[in-house]
């Protein structure tokens, strides 16, 4: 018997609500993203120079010492 409210016969519909989520869970410390967490190192694409990451700068705003190249995360 239809309730009124738009939902339906029980059972029916496009699903119950389980198994839909696609989330990989992995959370921030995940390698070479934003957030990676506040250890490692920066490391310039160019000539290889490594510096100690600093907590709370990205290493893509920092120039490399020693040929001004933006470092990168490693």
């Amino acid at each position: 018997m239809p309730r009124g409210d738009g939902t339906g016969p029980f059972g029916q519909g496009p699903g119950t609500g389980r198994g839909m989520g696609g989330g990989g869970g992995r959370g921030r410390m995940d390698g070479n993203r934003p957030g990676a967490g506040p250890s490692g190192n920066c490391v310039c694409p160019n000539c290889d120079a490594k510096i100690s990451h600093q907590v709370g700068v990205p290493c893509y705003s920092v120039n490399c010492p020693k040929c001004g190249t933006k470092m990168v995360r490693e």
